[in-house]
């Protein structure tokens, strides 16, 4: 994932913006990036690799020699950025948060089209934003140009353009991703995540449409481009990604997730009787918070993530590492565990490998029962629209590794939405194996419906590929 932070102000923004790019950290861990258009009209960036230690730590003493009125940062778990640009544009600094799902065609049709090049990264990849300064600049206009980026890609691409004028802002054309504006005496900011700015004494201006673009300055938000009617923002931005205290479109992360617990109380209500209600922390904490206050079941922490060490919310590149680490990180309370009927929430099941070595942990540690509750469905589609997962392929989704087994290696799509259908046969043999694979008790996941009416929005303006393959 990623996120993304910008802050124009009639004062020096270097603060704001260090903070704002700060509260991010939770979207993602490898790279870190500020840039600040200082006061002789010239940018001043600084971009760090984050991934053994955290931003603030990387970025406190650059923050120092980083001052001007005007300035964007980000937070990524793919490309370096803010990338400068000199070009018949003007100067500018652009940082984006998304994917680009039609990138090797895009990149082909821009070299064949003229002479050009793109900086090759380590791993053989280019700079996604990169393309994206390509697609911009054969537009006369930044304006032009971003509308000529939401039309040519498939995927998605929220995004900042720092100019010595102001701030672009540019929410990707379905809403997929949030983009919010902040406002203060004297400074306005734009945000992914709406808490980002609370603390630095912004208060809620103006909530990006999808498709819409601003432009931003100290004293003005300027509406370039309505936004559009049609909207699919990814839903799991509530189930997971979104911290605790953000907001979008009216609707509170956490307030979600409680909901989320309620529903999967509702169905599971005279079926089992657990001792106690768990969440994985802290993915799966609220979603328990949730399931107990509906249940009247008491609410317990059989395992606490041990955090001085182990901060981060999201794992190394290497699988085996992330597994090792996540087991690191949670340190077992016996008391609460031996001889007890657990039910346990996580946010979701994708390799399933995890959740195995946690249900084991707590059997280890005495556990009689382990009820598994995931607060979103079975994942069946890898997504085409937001990096969040570094998966190349569906298979190692443990759903399709289990579908395979059972159906071989080509399935058609009639036959995948009956898996994804919680009323059908193979819906529960897929539940089945899975609960017997990664060693439950009972299993059961949110159903669909119930997830969405979980967000309280209309359900199309919410996106539920990953889950059903719809777009």
């Amino acid at each position: 994932m990623g996120g993304i932070f910008g802050v124009a102000s009639r004062q020096d923004c270097s603060l704001d913006l260090f903070f704002g790019v700060d509260y991010h950290s939770h979207l993602g861990t490898r790279k870190g990036g500020l840039a600040v258009l200082n006061d002789e009209g010239t940018f001043n960036r600084s971009i760090h690799n984050i991934q053994n230690s955290p931003f603030r730590t990387k970025f406190e003493n650059d923050i120092d020699e980083m001052h001007g009125t005007m300035g964007i940062g980000c937070i990524s778990d793919y490309e370096p950025q803010p990338l400068l640009v000199h070009s018949h544009l003007g100067n500018f600094a652009i940082t984006t948060v998304g994917i680009v799902a039609n990138k090797d065609v895009l990149v082909k049709e821009i070299l064949d089209g003229g002479r050009t090049h793109f900086l090759e990264m380590s791993g053989g990849e280019i700079n996604q934003t990169e393309l994206i300064i390509a697609l911009l600049n054969q537009k006369d206009s930044i304006l032009e140009g971003i509308r000529f980026v939401q039309e040519k890609i498939t995927g998605s691409i929220t995004m900042l353009i720092l100019t010595p004028e102001g701030i672009y802002g540019a929410r990707d054309k379905l809403g997929r991703t949030p983009l919010q504006v902040g406002r203060k005496d004297g400074a306005h900011c734009l945000s992914f995540e709406s808490f980002a700015y609370i603390n630095l004494g912004y208060t809620d201006c103006h909530e990006l449409g999808p498709g819409e673009i601003v432009f931003v300055t100290a004293d003005s938000v300027k509406v370039l481009q309505p936004p559009r009617n049609e909207m699919k923002i990814c839903t799991f931005l509530w189930v997971y990604y979104g911290y605790p205290t953000s907001t979008y479109e009216g609707v509170n992360v956490e307030q979600m997730r409680y909901n989320c617990g309620k529903y999967l109380a509702r169905r599971d209500k005279g079926t089992i009787e657990p001792d106690s209600i768990a969440g994985v922390p802290d993915s799966g904490t609220a979603h328990a918070v949730g399931y107990a206050n509906e249940s009247g079941i008491p609410f317990a922490r059989p395992f606490i993530k041990y955090t001085p060490t182990w901060p981060r919310s999201f794992m190394p590149v290497n699988q085996a590492q992330r597994d090792l680490i996540a087991h690191m990180k949670l340190i077992p309370v016996q008391p609460l565990i031996k001889n007890k009927k657990i039910l346990l929430i996580d946010d979701s099941i994708v390799r399933g490998t995890q959740l195995r070595e946690t249900t084991d942990f707590l059997y280890q540690s005495g556990a009689k029962e382990v009820h598994v509750r995931p607060a979103c469905p079975p994942i069946l589609f890898g997504c085409k629209y937001l990096n969040f997962s570094r998966s190349k392929s569906e298979m190692d989704l443990i759903t399709r590794r289990i579908i395979r087994q059972r159906e071989g290696d080509t399935v058609s799509e009639s036959v995948l939405q009956e898996y994804s259908n919680p009323d059908s046969p193979r819906y529960a043999a897929m539940l089945e194996t899975i609960q017997q694979t990664l060693h439950f008790t009972t299993l059961r996941y949110h159903r669909l419906d119930d997830m969405l009416d979980s967000v309280g929005i209309d359900h199309c303006r919410l996106c539920t590929y990953c889950w059903n393959g719809k777009e």
